[in-house]
């Protein structure tokens, strides 16, 4: 029986093998392939990861003899022997998932080394300094992957031995220095670990191969995969390579570097490196690394070299590179090299300098911006205006700005979050174990580590302001505070954090809207250009609607005229209107309330300059404008204690008479809607002649206006015939009145099942449909949404009963069918109806697509959405599929 091949060389791969290889092996193998300086190496595949996770150690066995085989390879060209007391082959084994997990899985580096090899290499090399130091490194990072002994017992190890010998940095420690601290570490490996740190090579390769294997599910990488919505089958592949080392001498380095500023796009090398240091030092923080441009006055020619390489590289792939390299002793290696994380800003402007530089055509362009990232690019800016609190300032990591109170560790931001609690994470740095604290921050502050370390790229990652190297701040961690110029700052107090300079201020700061760029628009432009699905917004004022005429709306696609009801001036009108014995004084309180709605429609006509505007009449029940019945009883008590007058009383008892009448036990699906058109004409008689008159007055005024009334929570044909007539009597009243004609539409929103299965009938009285997907999804699935939200959905996500949120990603298999036999039966009967979704899902790109797959005319969403709208929805035309992962 065939068993399939789960090793591959990287002379063997290719960057199309990325599935089964991983991204860093696939890019490892392609770049060997294509003759860059890339130490040998192997992959052990996805696949058999997979396996692994079916069967369990009993693959190992078939994964060690295709080892075996790889690294007898890997030795003849490097000219060592792995486990050799002489000349030492040493290796590292890192993951490398198909999509890029930056931190998120575990690395072992200087694997290999034990009590007689560390004398071979510190011969090989003449430098005995040199190899002791790789082997508690290595000791320490198998001890923290594979043992499980927590890698803060050896760093409190190492600052003791620098505290007692007074050195900044490891690099000042002695060979006999570093003797002492390998015996250190072998002791805590043995008390905490309850074993002999493992002496035999072959037996560290392949319990590190298991290590890692295990890391795809360890919970930080759980985290990330749920936050990037990456599929858990996917598994990872592990790297084991020949080690090249940055830390023999003066004359080698270790570095990171982007082909491209990832912050802001800028076409020049951006990065960092450290002299005589390896790889994991200038990810890890640990030191303050150089920015890459001194490497050119420092190394020449090799600053040179890597700079045509990163040229290359991003040609060839098209795309912003993340490189790492190391040079040894005057010779550069490429150890990796993927597609660059990069902020909203960057990805806009590469993809649009890209299209200029003829790498990319503009709809690849297109496709290379994810639309959740253009969310980014709204994001809000400290007030250049602002009396500010100065106290120190580090490395602009990742752009924004935030503000919130001090917290100290990870799990304390997490609680607070859940707690509706704004707060900076403030860390010496971080690490992949922090990753949900950072998801919980508003921001993160470290006072180590530089713009590629841990905490900048998964910030930058997600959007989230970052202020990193902050070498000013003097944090304890212990005690939960740290100090600036003798000035200290604790748990609770607010700061704020500016990404974009990496200034740190005192107290909260005023944030105001950013300008949008030239590529962001350009690019924009070309989505308008691709697309067909149109895309509106959801505006219940003039301001909004302007904003989101700003933002390259189309039209309103809901007005929710209750939201018009809520100013201070105008609740007690609404409530003397709810609270009317007689239809006659009802309508005394609605003509109070015609004037505001009609300058209310007039201003959102106008800031919409002849696009459609789609008005939805009163839809919530009327007890919402009352006061809650529960302090209305506490203030009658009040009342009674202290000697309220009678009259007072009297005018409070009637009131929480009226409330409790009105209150209803299930008010979602209560007396709402057309239901209360149905019952309150002269409502709806009010709204419909504010929007009709409001419309006048700007057709007068010689300006178009596309009024479209909406009729919410129909179910029955019926319910939308009888609005259907009275909006029809009121507009031809008005215009006659007026003396004009104005073409308008009616339509009614679709959020029940049973409109859908009847939306044929339903069409009969409708130009058009709107999709009221957020209380569609609440009457398929029979979920109250904020009670799911808040009681169980989020366990359902975590045991996986549910893959989305279905208040934030449209249920394709439950509502779905639904809208989709709604569009059908309407279109049926009037192949010209209008159909749209006014939803929230109206701006998450994955129901977007929904949308344009089932051929919908628009989306609806709020205006700073728009944006994100408009790319989705050309992603679609493109043919992006829903629930797509990035690279």
């Amino acid at each position: 029986m065939d068993i399939e091949k789960l090793v591959y060389l990287f002379t063997e791969g290719n960057a199309q093998m990325k599935q089964l290889l991983g991204g860093k092996g696939a890019n490892l193998s392609e770049m060997t392939g294509i003759g860059l300086p890339v130490p040998p190496g192997f992959i052990i595949s996805t696949t058999a990861c997979n396996q692994y996770y079916q069967k369990g150690d009993s693959l190992m066995e078939a994964v060690q003899a295709e080892v075996d085989e790889a690294l007898a390879a890997v030795e003849l060209m490097q000219g060592k022997k792995f486990g050799d007391p002489n000349n030492p082959l040493l290796l590292s084994v890192r993951s490398g998932a198909a999509v890029s997990m930056p931190g998120m899985m575990d690395t072992i580096l200087n694997l290999g080394l034990n009590d007689q090899t560390v004398k071979g290499l510190a011969e090989v090399s003449g430098d005995e300094r040199f190899a002791l130091d790789c082997y508690r490194r290595f000791i320490q990072m198998y001890g923290d992957v594979v043992l499980k002994v927590d890698h803060a017992f050896f760093e409190r190890v190492l600052e003791r031995k620098k505290e007692e010998k007074g050195a900044r940095d490891d690099t000042q420690l002695t060979s006999e220095d570093l003797k002492v601290l390998v015996e250190q570490y072998k002791g805590i490996v043995k008390t905490k670990a309850s074993r002999e740190f493992p002496q035999e090579p072959m037996d560290q390769l392949m319990e590190s191969i298991r290590a890692v294997f295990d890391s795809w599910n360890n919970q930080r990488a759980i985290v990330y995969r749920k936050i990037h919505k990456i599929p858990d089958q996917l598994g990872t592949a592990i790297n084991v390579q020949a080690m090249v080392f940055g830390n023999l001498g003066e004359d080698c380095a270790t570095g990171v570097a982007f082909s491209r500023d990832p912050s802001t796009g800028e076409s020049k090398l951006y990065g960092e490196f450290l002299v005589n240091a390896q790889g994991e030092d200038v990810v890890a923080g640990i030191r303050t690394p150089l920015p890459i441009s001194q490497l050119e006055g420092l190394m020449p020619e090799l600053y040179n070299q890597f700079h045509d390489i990163s040229r290359r590289l991003e040609t060839h792939y098209r795309d912003i590179q993340d490189i790492e390299f190391t040079i040894e002793k005057g010779r550069l290696f490429i150890l990796q090299t993927r597609g660059g994380k990069r902020t909203a800003r960057s990805a806009v402007k590469v993809a649009v300098d890209f299209v200029k530089e003829g790498i990319l055509t503009r709809d690849e362009a297109v496709m290379r911006v994810e639309p959740e990232q253009i969310d980014q690019l709204l994001h809000r800016q400290i007030d250049p205006k602002a009396q500010l609190d100065f106290i120190a300032k580090g490395l602009p990591a990742s752009p924004g700005a935030a503000s919130g109170k001090v917290v100290f560790n990870a799990d304390e931001a997490e609680k607070m979050n859940q707690q509706d609690e704004k707060v900076i994470l403030v860390r010496p740095e971080t690490t992949p174990d922090d990753i949900h604290g950072i998801v919980a921050a508003q921001g993160v502050l470290t006072s180590r580590g530089g713009m590629t370390s841990h905490a900048a790229v998964v910030a930058r990652g997600m959007g989230k302001p970052c202020v990193c190297g902050c070498e000013s701040l003097n944090i304890d961690l212990e005690k939960e505070v740290f100090s600036v110029d003798n000035v200290t700052y604790s748990k609770g107090d607010i700061i704020s954090i500016d990404g974009g300079t990496g200034r740190v201020f005192v107290g909260e700061v005023p944030l105001i809207d950013i300008q949008l760029s030239g590529e962001f628009r350009e690019i924009l432009e070309w989505t308008d250009e691709i697309k067909s699905l149109g895309v509106r917004a959801n505006a219940d004022n003039p301001q909004d609607a302007k904003k989101a005429r700003e933002f390259g709306a189309e039209g309103i696609g809901l007005c929710r005229t209750e939201h018009m009801f809520m100013a201070q001036d105008r609740l007690p009108i609404v409530q003397e209107m709810i609270l009317s014995e007689s239809e006659v004084e009802r309508r005394k309180a609605l003509d109070k309330l015609l004037p505001i709605q009609q300058e209310d429609f007039y201003g959102i006509f106008e800031a919409m300059q002849g696009l459609p505007v789609t008005i939805r009449l009163l839809d919530p029940p009327l007890h919402e404008f009352l006061p809650d019945s529960e302090e209305l009883v506490e203030e009658l008590v009040k009342l009674k204690l202290t000697g309220g007058s009678l009259e007072e009383i009297r005018a409070k008892q009637i009131l929480l008479k009226k409330v409790k009448s009105l209150s209803e036990f299930n008010p979602m699906l209560g007396h709402r809607g057309c239901r209360l058109g149905i019952v309150y004409p002269e409502i709806y008689e009010m709204q419909v002649r504010a929007i009709c008159q409001a419309a006048a007055k700007l057709s007068k005024e010689g300006k178009e206006v596309v009024p479209e009334i909406m009729i919410p929570l129909v179910g029955h044909a019926e319910e939308l015939r009888i609005m259907r007539e009275l909006t029809q009597q009121v507009a031809l009243q008005v215009f006659s009145e007026q003396g004009i004609t104005l073409d308008y539409k009616i339509g009614t929103m679709i959020e029940l099942p049973r409109a859908c299965v009847v939306a044929d009938q339903i069409a009969e009285h409708a130009e058009f449909f709107s999709f009221g997907t957020n209380d569609l999804t609440q009457t398929t699935l029979g979920y109250s949404r904020d009670d799911a939200e808040g009681k169980f959905l989020h366990e359902y996500l975590a045991k996986k009963v549910i893959g989305e949120n279905p208040f934030i990603t449209l249920d394709r298999e439950g509502v779905g069918p639904l809208v989709q036999m709604a569009a059908e039966k309407g279109r049926g009967l009037k192949p010209d109806i209008k159909l749209g979704i006014c939803g929230e899902h109206g701006g998450d790109p994955d129901s977007i697509i929904f949308c344009h797959e089932v051929n919908l005319n628009y989306v609806s969403c709020s205006p700073f959405r728009v944006p994100i709208a408009r790319l989705a929805a050309a992603q679609a035309k493109l043919g992006k599929k829903a629930g797509g992962y990035g690279d």
